[in-house]
């Protein structure tokens, strides 16, 4: 079995810290939020950036300020991958103008779904158009899919040639709205996956541990962190994201199964 990849989502669009007191929302914070959780396993930092006022921002010197940040604190140098999400309600444009700064990995969502009590928009002109910027600044898309039906659309993609192989694919369940977190639901969108794909998941609140272990076992990548999920257990928030890496650290290193450094993940996923 290929060694675990582990993503750290720090910080998220949706929270704030009234709800979770350690959610890292500078470029300082989140700098030192991801050399913890890279010290603690995790080889790859999901970013969403905020402005000054805490804000979700999609703006290009927000994501360069964090940047530097992080690449300044983590001697290791883990994948930076952008959020292409950006805050529920942002324009397209907006979304994947970062991709501009050439990282290299970032999300790329599937399909227009209910978020919570809100919509998030990803027509197919959406998807093509993000299709497109990955391709002219050669980063590396990671599907996003948080519904059975979004595996159709990156197969309709595919056929269309929008996309090409590797298909690095993160299952995003328990999202109000979408897929739930049973555990049978991920054995079904694993046996609908295309040709040449990878997979990881990304369970929502109480389905991120249960999805995690799952995935450990079943040769998945695992996300945790914040963004998805702020207990560590019920009624005890996480102390900080590190926390909850080490966790799948140890559960992975207990059943055999060895972490992957940063340089092993960008080989394990043809990063440039």
């Amino acid at each position: 079995m290929e060694k675990l990849i582990i993503t750290a989502a720090i910080t998220g669009a949706e929270l704030d810290k009234t709800v979770c007191p350690a959610l890292p929302l500078t470029p300082d914070d989140q700098a030192k939020a991801s050399k913890e959780a890279v010290d603690a396993g995790a080889s790859i930092i999901h970013l969403h950036v905020r402005d000054d006022q805490g804000k979700p921002s999609q703006k290009l010197e927000h994501f360069e300020r964090s940047v530097a940040a992080i690449q300044k604190s983590c001697k290791t140098n883990p994948i930076i991958q952008f959020s292409t999400g950006g805050a529920v309600g942002e324009t397209i444009n907006n979304r994947i103008s970062s991709l501009s700064l050439k990282p290299p990995m970032a999300s790329f969502n599937l399909g227009t779904m209910n978020f919570g009590e809100d919509i998030f928009v990803n027509t197919f002109a959406d998807m093509r158009a993000m299709a497109e910027a990955f391709k002219k600044y050669n980063v590396v898309p990671e599907f996003e899919i948080y519904d059975a039906g979004h595996i159709d659309n990156l197969k309709k993609l595919i056929k269309e040639k929008m996309v090409e192989p590797p298909y690095h694919c993160q299952f995003v369940l328990g999202v109000p709205g979408a897929m739930s977190g049973d555990i049978s639901g991920l054995v079904h969108l694993i046996d609908r996956l295309p040709k040449d794909s990878t997979w990881g998941v990304a369970g929502i609140g109480r389905f991120e541990l249960p999805l995690a272990v799952h995935a450990i076992l079943m040769g998945g990548n695992v996300r945790v962190g914040l963004e998805d999920n702020i207990y560590y257990e019920k009624g005890r928030l996480a102390t900080s994201n590190a926390e909850l890496v080490s966790r799948i650290t140890r559960i992975a290193k207990e059943v055999g199964r060895d972490i992957a450094s940063p340089i092993e993940a960008r080989k394990l996923l043809n990063l440039p």
